[in-house]
Protein backbone atom coordinates (compact mmCIF):
# COMPACT_ATOMS: atom_id res chain seq x y z
CA UNK A 1 0.00 0.00 0.00
CA UNK A 2 1.21 3.08 -0.92
CA UNK A 3 2.61 5.84 1.92
CA UNK A 4 3.16 9.73 0.35
CA UNK A 5 0.29 11.43 0.30
CA UNK A 6 -0.19 12.28 -3.02
CA UNK A 7 -0.14 8.28 -4.31
CA UNK A 8 -2.77 7.58 -1.83
CA UNK A 9 -4.53 10.26 -3.16
CA UNK A 10 -3.68 8.51 -6.56
CA UNK A 11 -4.66 4.96 -5.34
CA UNK A 12 -8.44 6.27 -4.34
CA UNK A 13 -8.96 8.12 -8.00
CA UNK A 14 -7.78 5.32 -9.78
CA UNK A 15 -10.15 2.86 -7.94
CA UNK A 16 -12.94 5.66 -8.70
CA UNK A 17 -11.79 5.53 -12.50
CA UNK A 18 -11.96 1.69 -12.69
CA UNK A 19 -15.26 1.28 -11.35
CA UNK A 20 -16.70 3.83 -13.92
CA UNK A 21 -15.00 2.88 -16.55
CA UNK A 22 -16.35 -1.00 -15.44
CA UNK A 23 -19.37 -0.01 -15.62
CA UNK A 24 -19.31 2.05 -18.94
CA UNK A 25 -17.53 -1.19 -20.93
CA UNK A 26 -20.08 -3.36 -19.25
CA UNK A 27 -23.40 -1.39 -20.90
CA UNK A 28 -21.13 -1.36 -24.04
CA UNK A 29 -20.37 -5.16 -24.03
CA UNK A 30 -24.14 -5.78 -23.57
CA UNK A 31 -25.34 -3.22 -26.52
CA UNK A 32 -22.75 -4.62 -28.92
CA UNK A 33 -23.87 -8.06 -27.79
CA UNK A 34 -27.76 -7.81 -28.50
CA UNK A 35 -26.80 -6.18 -32.18
CA UNK A 36 -25.04 -9.48 -32.89
CA UNK A 37 -27.71 -11.40 -31.58
CA UNK A 38 -30.07 -9.79 -33.64
CA UNK A 39 -28.09 -10.58 -36.35
CA UNK A 40 -27.78 -13.93 -36.01
CA UNK A 41 -31.32 -14.41 -35.76
CA UNK A 42 -31.79 -12.60 -39.17
CA UNK A 43 -34.48 -10.11 -37.49
CA UNK A 44 -33.91 -7.00 -39.33
CA UNK A 45 -36.21 -4.46 -37.49
CA UNK A 46 -34.26 -6.03 -34.26
CA UNK A 47 -30.85 -5.55 -35.66
CA UNK A 48 -31.53 -2.05 -36.82
CA UNK A 49 -33.16 -1.04 -33.17
CA UNK A 50 -30.17 -2.57 -31.87
CA UNK A 51 -27.82 -0.73 -33.38
CA UNK A 52 -29.44 2.80 -33.06
CA UNK A 53 -29.26 1.71 -29.34
CA UNK A 54 -25.61 0.79 -29.48
CA UNK A 55 -24.13 3.71 -31.60
CA UNK A 56 -24.67 6.34 -28.58
CA UNK A 57 -23.24 3.76 -25.84
CA UNK A 58 -20.03 3.32 -28.13
CA UNK A 59 -19.86 7.13 -28.72
CA UNK A 60 -19.88 7.84 -25.13
CA UNK A 61 -17.50 5.69 -24.15
CA UNK A 62 -15.16 6.72 -26.55
CA UNK A 63 -16.17 10.41 -25.63
CA UNK A 64 -15.35 9.50 -21.62
CA UNK A 65 -12.25 7.89 -22.31
CA UNK A 66 -12.94 4.31 -21.69
CA UNK A 67 -12.12 3.05 -25.18
CA UNK A 68 -9.90 5.09 -28.08
CA UNK A 69 -12.17 6.84 -30.83
CA UNK A 70 -10.50 4.44 -33.29
CA UNK A 71 -11.61 1.98 -31.47
CA UNK A 72 -15.27 2.92 -31.60
CA UNK A 73 -15.29 4.12 -34.46
CA UNK A 74 -14.22 0.36 -36.05
CA UNK A 75 -16.41 -0.82 -33.49
CA UNK A 76 -19.63 0.71 -34.93
CA UNK A 77 -18.46 0.35 -38.55
CA UNK A 78 -18.21 -2.97 -38.28
CA UNK A 79 -21.87 -3.24 -36.80
CA UNK A 80 -23.07 -1.18 -39.26
CA UNK A 81 -21.69 -3.46 -41.82
CA UNK A 82 -22.84 -6.91 -40.27
CA UNK A 83 -26.38 -5.13 -39.64
CA UNK A 84 -26.77 -3.45 -43.30
CA UNK A 85 -25.67 -7.29 -44.15
CA UNK A 86 -28.38 -8.76 -42.65
CA UNK A 87 -30.89 -6.44 -43.89
CA UNK A 88 -29.49 -6.93 -47.92
CA UNK A 89 -29.92 -10.96 -47.08
CA UNK A 90 -33.56 -10.78 -46.20
CA UNK A 91 -34.63 -8.16 -48.49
Amino acid sequence: MANHKSALKRHRQSVVRRTRNRAVKSVLKNSIKAVNVAVEKKSQEDAQAALKEAIPTISRAASKGTIHKRNAARKISRLTKKVNACVASGA
